[in-house]
């Protein structure tokens, strides 16, 4: 009787098909909203999708340099920490005050990049992607 264990693939490269799979949906949802629910609904929503993934960028590179084991790499994080929050979040605040956007389309476009992680990690629970048998992977040390 094998006994079942987990292997983590929740490095660096989920953040990386994250970004993909959220890049894909974008443009292939703008392109259906803006003929099914208006130009700027959907450009609303394709700009605060876009704003996401730049912010989910900016926080994995900050992240990165910050918790290094070799320690912290001071001016990269002070670089990324200065284009980070008052840049990004200074466009974050110009697309949620602009006149022509409707909240509920930012509000969807900025959950996005939540809702595309959310799902991944549910679609490798649930297909049992992550699990290996443990004499399968005793057989790869020896």
């Amino acid at each position: 009787m094998t006994a079942k264990i987990l292997k983590s693939s929740f490095g660096l490269d989920f953040i990386q098909r994250t970004l993909k799979t959220t890049g894909v949906v974008l443009l292939v949802t703008f392109a259906c909203g803006a003929y099914y629910f208006g130009f700027y609904d959907a450009l609303a929503y394709f700009s605060a999708g876009i704003w996401s993934m730049v912010n989910l960028i900016f926080l994995s590179a900050l992240v990165r340099t910050a918790l290094k084991p070799e320690g912290v790499d001071k001016v990269a994080t002070a670089v990324l920490a200065l284009i980070k929050f008052p840049l990004l979040y200074g466009a974050g605040y110009f697309l949620l005050t602009v006149e022509i956007f409707r909240p509920i389309p930012l509000v969807i476009g900025l959950s996005l990049v939540i809702l595309i992680m959310f799902l991944k990690a549910a679609s490798r629970v649930l297909l049992n992607l992550d699990v290996v048998n443990q004499e399968d992977s005793t057989r790869g040390l020896a």
